[in-house]
């Protein structure tokens, strides 16, 4: 059984107000435009996940309101404060503690730690695709990669096929 994981960074937050701490900052406007507009995407390509674990904060949760609207086909969400700015080996290891009944895994987080991530994992793909990620993951982007096997626990390094990078701008095109 093949697993994907997806990885999607919150879209874009707001510094409306500068006295807010980073966790409690929420959505601008673009990134509340962003955020559905890249549900859809979600939606319609089938990419629907079976779980969801997301970082904790306000701008990760505005995210996955948006991206998965309440309805029949919202996946559960389990939000983790071990997400919000988390290196890549607890990123992994969140990975690596996942239920084998779980086949597709979403992260929805932060930068640097998942363009990290990403690049840790990838062993193959589109090169353009690659070369994109690898250049700047920028808010509400999608990674999903496919990771062989039945077992989430042997998730590593370089074991897995980029399937493809997507970003708002380029489905706005």
């Amino acid at each position: 059984m093949t697993r994907i994981l997806s990885l999607l960074r919150h879209a874009k937050s707001s510094w409306d107000d500068p006295r807010l701490p980073d966790a409690k900052r929420g959505l601008s406007e673009r990134g509340r435009k962003a955020a559905p507009l890249m549900g859809r995407y979600i939606a319609d390509e089938g990419l629907m996940p079976d779980l969801v674990l997301s970082s904790s904060s306000v701008r990760t949760r505005q995210t996955c309101e948006l991206v998965f609207p309440e309805g029949r086909h919202r996946p559960p969400i389990h939000f983790e404060d071990a997400i919000y700015l988390a290196s890549l080996q607890t990123l992994l290891a969140l990975i690596q503690g996942t239920a084998v009944g779980v086949r597709h895994l979403m992260i929805v987080g932060h930068n640097p730690g998942l363009q990290r991530l990403a690049l840790a994992l990838i062993g193959s793909g589109p090169s353009r695709a690659k070369a994109a990620l690898a250049e700047k993951f920028p808010t509400a982007a999608l990674a999903v990669l496919e990771l062989g096997g039945d077992d989430w626990q042997a998730t590593a390094p370089g074991k897995a096929r980029l399937l493809r990078f997507v970003t708002p701008r380029s489905l706005a095109d």
